[in-house]
């Protein structure tokens, strides 16, 4: 092609950034010289790509004609683009498709020249998110804090680094199946026989097949009940058990465990570290904070200190945090260290857009629960999200929670893949403790010690799995979590 012709398309298209004309026309002529070299390109190379904007309309045209399963050429695309304004100012639509025919790339290479329109494209758009916060930056702007401007720049520049595997709108079947088939294998060559991230209490695992991608899991319950003791748990679980990906196959997933992002709207880091280090090393937090340990127990807290100094857990404990921030520092995370999941304590806590604050708690809360979930598929990561209950537990003899009990329960219940409720019978049964010394009180004591450290998770709520209860064993001293020993899974006396 004269540079003449590539002189008039420069000049028509009216972009600025970096661009290959060439490799644009290059394209366009291996598809009109072999219409299977679509197959090749169009699950990344999208008409918005082209910087010039008759090419976009060009691939559009034969994308669509060969989805169709018409034949698409030089001389059956005329019909097409004879009116075309752009055509004519070229020299007419048959000497343009011509003149792209010729500088076709062969087909062995057609994917090359599609990836560098694609990489060129993502310049231009890196080029506009960096213009647009450079405007921004210098018009200030009451409505659109600093934090906002951040905020939004990170979304955008998000999204550009993860086009390649998200936002590719419908995937056909087969490629679903193979991921299906990938999750199957996944969990037929673990030994604990699960498809997600394990979370530490084998009977849970059981039931709920692991902690599953794109699944926003709430375990909500009334205080004391254990849920921020719960969810420090799983996710130290995770975090300890992550194995990076082999250098050599940056490619591969760690199936055991995963890099953990903690949000602590409650409670502070050093508080949710101590309990984790209190936990592993069997000593009580209460007396860690006090100062109540031997010598040979702070002996203990630094060995176990020293071996979680590279636990990959990242704890943000900044309070008020809204919706936006709470998912921009989550991308934040994923991007710099990789992330396998995301634990929020608790949804209350979080804060919506102040449009939705207006209209009310419900509709702000519904804001939330939407965006946690939008956020677990965005990032194809779990999200345990725990949850507050309503005071109407109280009020009902048999203390166990429902559904309904869920605080502003419409959207948390309609949001949510797994709602997980924790109740411990020895917290509601220590309160109704008798006078000492009566009869009433070795009743008591004997119910006491039959539920002594006992929890149950009640799975309210599953999408892909059964609903049921789990006991578990609960320390309240360690505030800690642990599978249940069964009478039948203890081994048989030795006469």
């Amino acid at each position: 092609m004269s540079d003449d012709t590539l002189q008039k398309i420069e000049e028509a298209a009216g972009w600025a950034g970096p661009v290959n004309l060439e490799a644009e026309m290059a394209v366009l002529g291996a598809l009109l010289s072999n219409n299977a070299a679509l197959d090749k390109i169009s699950q990344f190379l999208k008409p918005e790509h082209f910087a010039e904007n008759l090419h976009a309309r060009l691939y559009e045209v034969i994308a669509r004609q060969i989805g169709r399963g018409s034949v698409v050429n030089a001389v059956t695309l005329v019909s097409y683009l004879q009116d075309d304004a752009a055509m004519a100012e070229l020299g007419g639509a048959a000497a343009y498709l011509g003149r792209l025919t010729a500088m076709a790339a062969p087909i062995i290479n057609v994917e090359a020249y599609a990836r560098e329109v694609y990489e060129l494209a993502r310049r231009r758009t890196l080029i506009d998110i960096g213009t647009e916060l450079v405007v921004e930056a210098r018009s200030p702007d009451v409505e659109r804090p600093v934090e906002g401007l951040i905020e939004d720049t990170e979304r955008a520049l998000y999204e550009v680094a993860e086009e390649a595997r998200f936002g590719q709108g419908f995937m056909a079947f087969n490629a679903a199946m193979k991921e299906a088939i990938e999750l199957a294998a996944n969990a037929f060559q673990r030994d604990g026989g699960l498809s997600g991230l394990a979370t530490g209490l084998s009977d849970l695992d059981e039931k709920l097949g692991g902690l599953q991608s794109s699944d926003l899991i709430i375990v909500a319950g009334r205080p004391s009940m254990g849920k921020t003791a719960l969810a420090t748990n799983i996710a130290w679980h995770v975090a300890k058990n992550y194995r990076p990906p082999a250098e050599d196959d940056p490619t591969e997933r760690a199936l055991d465990g995963g890099v953990v992002a903690f949000f602590s709207l409650e409670m502070s880091a050093e508080q949710l570290a101590t309990r984790i280090i209190a936990a592993e090393a069997g000593i009580p937090s209460n007396d860690i904070r006090r100062g109540k340990i031997s010598e040979e127990q702070y002996g203990e807290l630094t060995e176990v200190a020293a071996e979680l100094v590279d636990l990959p857990l990242y704890i943000d404990d900044t309070g008020g945090l809204t919706i936006a921030q709470l998912a921009a520092r989550a991308r934040r995370v994923k991007r710099q260290h990789g992330l396998g999941l995301i634990v929020v304590d608790y949804v209350q806590l979080i804060a919506g857009s102040a449009h939705k604050a207006r209209e009310g708690r419900v509709q702000e809360v519904t804001e939330i629960t939407t965006g946690l979930k939008a956020l677990a598929k965005e990032l194809n990561v779990p999200i345990i999200a725990l949850s507050q209950l309503s005071r109407q537990v109280e009020n009902r003899d048999d203390k166990r929670p429902q559904l309904a009990d869920l605080r502003e329960s419409g959207s948390i219940e309609q949001d949510a893949d797994v709602v997980l409720f924790l109740y411990r019978e020895e917290y509601y049964l220590g309160r109704r403790e008798p006078q000492p010394g009566s009869d009433k009180h070795l009743t008591w004591q004997e119910e006491m010690d039959k539920v002594h450290g006992l929890a149950e998770v009640i799975i309210a709520k599953q999408r892909h799995g059964p609903i049921g209860k789990v006991m578990v064993q609960f320390d309240q001293r360690l505030t800690k979590f642990q599978n249940l020993a069964r009478e039948d899974y203890l081994p048989e006396p030795i006469d």
